[in-house]
């Protein structure tokens, strides 16, 4: 049995050495059926560099360079995409997820489960904005979302080759992968963890990308918005009926003294329900309008390590 670990990084020099030190150690008892795939996203700093000084180390490193950066759910895919293993180890790169927890993960595959995803009962090295945050996220997508996503999880998980490949079949641009892995089944089960602090770098994580991963985790698993729209267009209209009933009571009773602030309150309300319905509406013709083009997630500028003998 193979088993592979992917890992995207985005500007992480100063972690790689003891980021590939840790994941070969956790690796070691399936050696020399193993590999560790790094993927660095377009980053700007010295990554590859360093990725390359680890494929030296490690023989089980491998690099993938993408031409541009590209976020890291399209980093992460293109990792899943050429990892051959068995079983798939997926980390961050910031070591937050602990790859220690693997040989806790294989066992509960054994089971037989397909996907052993990480649960976050504790988050150190976080503020409370973020922590709260991301609390409610989870909970919100949940309420909004069409497929149930666990709760408190990133993409820390260990999954096996059948639920990979149904995930790789799934072609959209805008890839939210771990709901991905949720929406295609199977058998799951989570392990609970607590998450460390950051060992080095800073988290590429701020709010806008953070937003932007949720609108897409929305948009990508859930039709909900565009009901929520339609039910606030329905109550808009019941109001503007309501309305037209008050102006003509008025008129009819000789109360026709104009007032503005009614008239700006009446217009701003209902101009702010058009613009959220358009906007909403946009947003899935706009998704639409990608998907069509079909256009390559990603090109790779680079690779090292794959020239190597194969580990199995």
């Amino acid at each position: 049995m193979m088993v592979s670990a992917v890992v995207p990084c985005y500007n992480e020099a100063a972690g790689v050495a003891e980021l590939t030190d840790r994941l070969a150690a956790a690796l070691e008892p399936w050696a020399p059926d193993i590999e560790i795939i790094l993927v660095d996203d377009g980053s700007g700093d010295a990554t590859w560099q360093e990725i390359g000084r680890a494929s030296d180390r490690h023989k089980a490193v491998r690099g993938i360079r993408l031409s541009a950066n590209r976020g890291h759910q399209i980093a992460l895919t293109a990792g899943l995409e050429v990892a051959r293993g068995d079983r798939v180890l997926m980390l961050d790169a910031d070591l937050q997820d602990p790859p220690e927890l693997l040989p806790d993960m294989m066992a509960m595959m054994d089971t037989g489960y397909d996907v052993v995803y990480g649960v976050r009962l504790v988050r150190h090295g976080e503020g409370i904005a973020k922590r709260a945050t991301a609390h409610l996220f989870y909970r919100f997508l949940n309420w909004l979302s069409d497929v149930p996503i666990p709760k408190d999880t990133g993409d820390f998980r260990l999954v096996n080759r059948r639920a990979l490949d149904a995930v790789l079949a799934m072609p959209e641009r805008s890839r939210f992968v771990r709901g991905m892995f949720a929406w295609v089944g199977f058998a799951q089960i989570g392990l609970t963890y607590e998450r460390q602090p950051r060992r080095s770098g800073e988290t590429k994580y701020d709010l806008a990308a953070m937003s932007r991963l949720a609108w897409d985790a929305i948009t990508g698993f859930s039709s909900h918005p565009l009901r929520i729209a339609m039910r606030m267009a329905v109550f808009c209209g019941f109001l503007s009926v309501a309305l037209i009933l008050y102006v003509f009571t008025t008129f009819a009773s000789g109360n026709t003294v104009p007032g503005w602030a009614s008239i700006v309150t009446a217009v701003s309300f209902f101009s702010a329900i058009q613009l959220f319905v358009l906007a909403v509406i946009g947003e899935y013709l706009g998704r639409i309008y990608i998907e069509e083009k079909a256009r390559p997630l990603y090109f790779v500028s680079g690779r090292v390590g794959f020239a190597k003998k194969p580990m199995n």
